[in-house]
């Protein structure tokens, strides 16, 4: 949605959506949030005949905001992917009332099926009931290698996004990447009050039983049975030290906040 404009004949067409680093709100800052916040989307594939086809799937992100599925062989939409991987996820976050006054990401690329073992624990981290059926046979983890997406954030918020504005780069972070499940099995053991503290924060429901399922140089992924919240620290980190460093300053000044009120 955006503003209408006037061609040359008095016609009024609408505007087209703006690059995202000339839109006039933080279009890449939202659309990661939505990247890794929302658990269901829209999958559309393209049936043999060329007839577009929509299902719904679970989602999940790697490390970098990769959009990872786990999809059964049974199902057309795997069939239409193994033979043309073109695809588009449609990320929504819903609420009340008029839903196309909520934000909504779609994302289009190609997806081909993955073996990578952090596929594999960040999905069923996410959805932990996966899990019953996650190594039958016909089932297999998939990536969506995003190539552009198209975010409505509301009214007149619109943007278009490249590869690289959707996805976090990891240079320099391998450390963090590769410490990760330590660090989230860590923080569900001894620190749930500090999580509870985090979600509060990002403006999520508090007294729920917060988990961490997962983290990134970029913020933490929380989960409370079907809710999800997603906290970004204030600086992105590339060691295991200022990651730390931060946690511990977003803790202090959540309590210092939750004390104020």
């Amino acid at each position: 949605m955006g503003e209408s404009i006037t061609d040359e004949a008095g016609k009024r067409e609408p505007a087209r959506p703006l690059p995202a680093a000339e839109a006039p709100f933080d279009a890449i800052g939202l659309s990661r949030t939505l990247l890794r916040s929302i658990r269901s989307g829209a999958l559309a594939t393209v049936d043999p005949d060329g007839t577009p086809f929509a299902s719904l799937v679970t989602i999940a992100t790697d490390s970098d905001g990769t959009p990872l599925m786990l999809l059964s062989r049974l199902s057309a939409h795997t069939r239409n992917l193994l033979a043309d991987p073109r695809c588009s996820l449609l990320f929504a976050q819903g609420g009340k009332g008029d839903p196309l006054a909520h934000p909504r990401l779609t994302v289009v690329g190609r997806a081909a099926q993955t073996t990578a073992p952090q596929a594999r624990e960040r999905f069923l981290a996410r959805h932990p009931k996966a899990k019953l059926y996650a190594d039958f046979p016909d089932f297999g983890f998939f990536a969506l290698a995003p190539e552009a997406g198209h975010l409505n954030g509301g009214f007149a918020k619109a943007a278009t996004l490249t590869r690289d504005e959707l996805l976090l780069d990891l240079t320099g972070a391998e450390a963090v990447v590769a410490a990760e499940r330590g660090a989230v099995e860590h923080m569900n053991a001894d620190h749930a009050d500090a999580l509870a503290l985090y979600a509060a924060g990002s403006g999520a429901e508090a007294g729920l039983p917060w988990r961490l399922t997962g983290l990134d140089p970029e913020g933490l992924d929380l989960m409370a049975g079907e809710r999800t919240a997603r906290v970004t620290y204030p600086e992105q980190v590339s060691d295991m030290g200022a990651l730390r460093k931060s946690l511990v300053a977003m803790a202090t000044q959540a309590r210092g906040a939750a004390a104020g009120t």
